[in-house]
C-alpha cells in the first residue's frame, strides 16, 4: 500500500522530503505527549460506546449534535469508575476541553471558528487518536503550512487546542474544496475507477489525470495539458475555487474511448 502511494505520487511528477514516516513506529513520541496531558490533569477516562454516544447527543435534553461528545464520563466519582472498570469495558482517554471556542484563519476560506468537545486522544484498544498523532507528527517534522480538504476543516480547532496544551507552534491551514463522485458524495472506490492504475487500465495516461487536476482548479483550458512548471508558474491560492468538483468515471472512460478513436 504504502509503495503504490508513493508510486502514484512520483507517475504524476510529485517528490517529497525524507524518507517514509510510519506512525507504527512514533508510539513512544504519541504515548509521551498523552503522559504530559494526562500528567497537567487535562484527561480523563471515558467508558462510552458510541451507540451510547449517539444515544445521548440526540435525547430531548438541550444537547445538540454539534457538541459532539456530552461529557458523560467527565465528571465520574471514583465508585462509579470502579464500577464500569469492574464490567471490563477498557476506557479510552479525552481531553478536558468543555466546549472551548478555538478560531484561526484560513488561507482560503478565512476566519472560521468551532467549539471543541472533550475528543479522543488515545482509544479504548490503545492506539492514539488521529487528532493527537496530527499534531505530534506535524511538530516533529516541523510542517508550516497544512493543506487538506474541506472535509477536515472542523477537526482543525481541536487540533490547534492540542498544539497549545502541549506548547506546540500551530501552522498555518489551507482547507481545499473537495472532488466529488456523481452522486455528491466525496469520491472513493466505491464510484469505480478512480485510481491512477484504474484509469490507466481504460486507456487514460497519468499526464491526463494531471491535465483533469489542473482544468479542476482553474489552471489549465480545455485539451491543454501544462507541465509540472507551467503549474507552478500559475499557481495562485487565492485563484483556487471554492466549490466541490464532480468527477464521473463513466464519463472520462468514454472521453479516452474517443481520444483512442481519433
Amino acid at each position: 500500500m504504502e509503495e503504490a502511494q508513493l508510486a502514484d505520487l512520483r507517475a504524476i511528477g510529485l517528490d517529497w522530503d525524507g524518507s517514509v514516516v510510519r506512525q507504527s513506529e512514533r508510539m513512544a513520541l504519541y504515548e509521551e505527549a498523552i503522559a504530559g496531558l494526562d500528567a497537567g490533569g487535562l484527561l480523563y477516562p471515558c467508558y462510552c460506546t458510541r451507540a451510547e454516544i449517539r444515544a445521548a447527543v440526540s435525547a430531548p435534553h438541550g444537547i445538540s449534535a454539534a457538541e459532539c461528545y456530552p461529557g458523560t464520563c467527565r465528571e465520574l466519582t471514583a465508585k462509579e469508575r470502579a464500577e464500569r472498570e469492574a464490567s471490563g469495558r477498557p476506557p479510552a482517554l479525552r481531553v478536558r476541553a468543555e466546549n472551548i471556542r478555538v478560531s484561526f484563519e484560513d488561507r482560503l476560506l478565512g476566519r472560521y471558528g468551532g467549539e471543541v468537545d472533550d475528543f479522543v486522544v488515545r482509544r479504548n484498544d490503545g492506539a492514539p487518536a488521529y487528532q493527537l498523532a496530527v499534531v505530534v507528527d506535524d511538530a516533529a517534522q516541523g510542517v508550516g503550512e497544512v493543506v487538506r480538504g474541506a472535509d477536515l476543516l472542523d477537526s482543525t480547532p481541536r487540533q490547534i487546542l492540542l498544539q497549545r496544551l502541549l506548547a506546540l507552534p500551530s501552522p498555518r491551514y489551507a482547507h481545499v474544496p473537495l472532488v466529488l463522485g456523481p452522486d455528491g458524495r466525496r469520491l472513493a472506490k466505491r464510484h469505480g475507477a478512480v485510481t491512477l492504475a484504474d484509469r490507466a487500465a481504460l486507456g487514460e495516461s497519468p499526464n491526463e489525470v494531471l491535465a483533469w487536476m489542473a482544468r479542476s482548479l482553474g489552471l489549465a483550458g480545455p485539451g491543454e495539458r501544462p507541465t509540472l512548471a507551467e503549474l507552478l508558474a500559475r499557481f495562485d491560492p487565492a485563484r483556487l475555487p471554492l466549490e466541490p468538483t464532480a468527477w464521473s468515471p463513466e464519463s472520462a472512460a468514454r472521453a479516452c474511448v474517443r481520444r483512442r478513436r481519433l
